[in-house]
């Protein structure tokens, strides 16, 4: 009789990217059994989430600051290779800038401090993406480590600005409310022009940093600023348009030449305005009367699907823009663009549960400092996309209690989202018992910090033949379940990229980085 050479046999041993311990040896925060996980395991699932130097409910700014640089060390010492490749994924996939600035400097002060040289300067290079990232990663290098700044991180410094200063980026980030000026950088890392017009941009932000120098003549953005800046009345200014797109003007420096900036200004500016720029000010168009003619084109590009994808913003922002716009012209194209935005989210077959936990922990946390969705948000906006677009599905909140939450297949996400309500504690485990209902599979969305339960863990509430998988939102150290193999998987992070495990551990594959 066949032991070994059996159909199907294989899918038993399935194992995913995100492991931990097989039993628990500690406790969640909350009193349940807790899932200490591997150091890259840990890692991962705290860089996705971890908006540095912001607090959560469980752990101090600091405390979890801490713990991020100490794995960064380790494993920039022990497997470089896949450490910076998750560094460089951080910023150009998960579209996380923070995290991945404190990263790729922290790599780089651990190999060193271990005696290890290469690659630290491609390491640096790979996460600068805006141009005002060369200062914000000086300016976490100079307060963290002094002002002793070692070759690798001045030549990746240079690298990144090399291909990011121009015309527009210098009118952009560069202005006397930043530390760490355009100039600075420049002096510092001394990087070679690509052209004789960037040789002269450095040169004059070097310049401008120190109150001397005149402007180039090859500088015809700058050259246009000027010209904006002396036309005799803000009319003047309005009525060109050309004008305005050719100086570089962002609708910021123009709201502080002509004031409170009402549907004429508006209305001039648009054009030259970005994806982000257009997202954040669809209030601020309703509020100064914006013609329904120019707002048909803004929400033309907020849908376009080439434009979402360029954009490269995080599904949550979508939702953030939804609740702050006060008219329903744009919720059709804000939806649309949400929808592309977790275009990954895939079509799960057969009978799925959904849980999204709506617990007090998950309110607390918002995405940023600057942001009004919490984690709970965007708890939300992920389970309710996996569940509307499943075959059949059952999607439930739950904290304290639980409940169903209502919905169509097809239905809006951003208008399911708003039926979740504030369910206070976590008990992960009876929800579990509650729902489960032979489902073919189950998906929880939560910080996994569940309450301690005297009629069982969470791992034991889903049978283990059943495949449960967690999609983690907060990074905290123990899990509520095991994770990594025997139907119990681990994944996170803040775009859609991670639910297409399901897809890769269903078909019998093991589930890898995203990088």
């Amino acid at each position: 009789m066949s032991k070994f050479n059996v159909k199907g046999l294989r899918s038993k041993v399935v194992r995913s990217m995100i492991r931990s311990e097989p039993t628990p040896s500690t406790l969640t925060s909350e009193g349940a059994p807790g899932y200490l996980r591997d150091a890259k395991s840990e890692l991962f699932l705290l860089a996705v989430t971890n908006m540095v130097g912001e607090s959560t409910f469980y752990e101090a700014g600091a405390e979890r600051d801490s713990r991020y640089v100490a794995l960064v060390r380790e494993l920039a010492v022990s497997d470089p290779e896949w450490t910076a490749r998750l560094i460089a994924w951080l910023r150009n996939g998960a579209q996380l800038r923070s995290a991945a600035l404190v990263a790729a400097a922290e790599f780089v002060a651990g190999r060193l401090q271990a005696g290890l040289h290469g690659g630290n300067r491609e390491v640096v290079a790979a996460v600068l993406q805006r141009a005002d990232e060369p200062g914000e990663l000086l300016g976490y290098w100079l307060g963290t480590h002094g002002r002793s700044v070692p070759k690798p991180v001045k030549r990746g410094i240079g690298d990144g600005v090399r291909r990011l200063y121009t015309e527009r980026a210098l009118l952009k980030w560069d202005s006397a409310a930043r530390d760490i000026r355009f100039g600075d950088v420049i002096e510092l890392t001394h990087p070679a022009p690509t052209t004789d017009r960037q040789g002269d941009l450095f040169a004059y932000a070097i310049g401008r940093r120190h109150g001397r120098g005149e402007l180039p003549a090859s500088l015809s953005v700058l050259q246009a600023r000027q010209s904006v800046a002396v036309l005799p009345n803000h009319a003047a200014v309005l009525q060109n348009p050309e004008l305005l797109a050719a100086s570089g003007m962002t609708w910021e420096a123009l709201s502080s030449s002509v004031g409170p900036m009402d549907a004429q200004a508006w209305e001039a500016i648009i054009p030259s305005m970005g994806y982000m720029a257009l997202l954040r000010n669809l209030r601020n168009f309703d509020d100064a009367g914006v013609a329904d003619s120019v707002a048909a084109h803004v929400a033309a590009r907020l849908a376009d699907p080439d434009e979402v994808a360029r954009s490269r913003q995080l599904p949550m922002r979508y939702l953030a823009a939804y609740r702050a716009a006060p008219s329903l012209r744009w919720a059709h194209a804000l939806e649309t663009a949400l929808g592309h935005s977790l275009s990954r989210v895939p079509v799960l077959p057969g009978r799925t549960l959904v849980l999204v936990d709506r617990s007090g922990s998950m309110f607390w946390s918002p995405l940023s400092q600057r942001s009004t969705v919490t984690r709970a948000d965007g708890a939300a906006v992920f389970g309710a996309a996996l569940a509307v677009r499943a075959e059949r599905a059952d999607l439930v909140e739950f904290g304290s209690t639980s409940s169903r939450v209502d919905f169509r297949r097809g239905e809006s996400v951003l208008r399911i989202v708003d039926r979740f309500g504030d369910l206070g504690g976590t008990a992960t485990a009876h929800a579990l018992r509650k729902h489960y209902r032979g489902h073919d599979r189950v998906v929880l969305v939560t910080d996994e910090q569940a309450w301690e339960d005297r009629a069982g863990q969470v791992n034991d509430a889903v049978p283990h033949t059943v495949p449960m998988y967690t999609w983690n939102v907060a990074g905290c150290r123990a899990g509520h379940a095991p994770s990594g193999a025997a139907n119990r998987h681990t994944f996170g992070g803040l775009t859609d990229a991670g639910f297409e495990l399901i897809e890769l551990i269903e078909r019998g594959r093991n589930g890898n980085w995203p990088f």
